[in-house]
């Protein structure tokens, strides 16, 4: 009986060995299938995905966009991509697509999301444009896809501010070769492939600033619109505000700038000096006018 007690110790212990080595080699021989062949070679972690190579956003910085470019509004109408800078105002361009099954919805609700929390309406110290990247897309599809975003901006006259464009390939490739955007169709995915951001022009066309990705901050959205209107919309507080901020490419938002937060520092303590030695200086006048009477 004890004899039979130590054999079964024996067989436990052995399996309790086995099992590990046995799963090492199970383990070893599933990552070799991912092994270097001699024919091709594995994909690293720093390499670009195929499906997204020549994608992406080369910033043109202070680059004008040809505001005589044609596009159809959700309408059908022709319109000159001009006719929605002659109110003088900063213009935010949106590149999606409206079939996207994604990112290009993702980007509209960020925007929709954060032009809730800016208390300024399209329209009124800005435009909105989010124009379709596929030359495939029509105004009926364009008109559908404003009236699902407004409903959920929910402002009054919105609409009049917030336009839904489409155009031809070669008016796409113009404006998309302007301001730098990169996109191609991923046969794979039955999509396409592209990146995002929120672009800001100023009221002449010229490319102020790229606010990247799907989610904005109402500070960043009104900073680069004050900036794109070179200070001229906002209150004297939003310009004081533009004044200690800068724009952070490496974060994507705008941060306190230290050099001009300490200027407007000085001057601050300087105006505080003067208004409080300034009763003694008009005493010291004062005393000084009667002595000589």
């Amino acid at each position: 009986m004890l004899g039979l007690l130590e054999e079964n110790l024996n067989l436990k212990k052995g399996l309790i060995v086995f099992i590990p080595l046995f799963s090492m080699v199970f383990f070893c021989q599933a990552m070799a299938m991912d092994t270097y062949d001699g024919k091709t070679l594995p994909s690293l972690s720093n390499q670009t995905p195929k499906q997204l190579e020549g994608v992406g956003i080369d910033q043109k910085l202070g680059s004008k966009i040809d505001l005589e470019l044609s596009f159809k509004n959700e309408l059908g109408e022709s319109v000159k991509l001009g006719s929605f800078y002659q109110s003088h105002k900063p213009v935010i361009i949106s590149l999606v697509y409206f079939n996207c099954p994604s990112l290009c919805n993702f980007h509209l609700n960020g925007m929709t999301e954060v032009l809730k929390g800016v208390d300024w309406n399209p329209g009124d110290k800005f435009e909105v444009l989010a124009i379709s990247f596929d030359s495939k897309e029509t105004p009926e599809m364009a008109k559908n896809k404003k009236k699902t975003y407004m409903e959920i901006y929910n402002r009054p006259n919105a609409e009049k501010g917030w336009h839904f464009l489409t155009a031809d390939q070669t008016t796409l490739d113009k404006l998309t070769n302007s301001v730098g955007f990169k996109y191609k169709w991923n046969e794979k995915e039955n999509e396409w492939s592209h990146a995002s951001a929120a672009i800001v022009t100023t009221s002449e066309g010229i490319i102020s600033r790229y606010l990247g990705g799907i989610q904005f901050e109402a500070k960043d959205i009104k900073l680069a619109l004050n900036e794109a209107a070179d200070g001229k919309i906002g209150s004297l507080i939003d310009k004081v505000i533009l004044f200690c901020f800068h724009y952070d490419p490496q974060a994507n938002k705008y941060a306190l700038y230290a050099f001009n937060l300490v200027r407007l520092g000085g001057a601050l303590i300087v105006l505080l000096m003067v208004l409080w030695l300034l009763p003694f200086w008009l005493r010291i006048k004062k005393n000084e006018s009667t002595v000589r009477s």
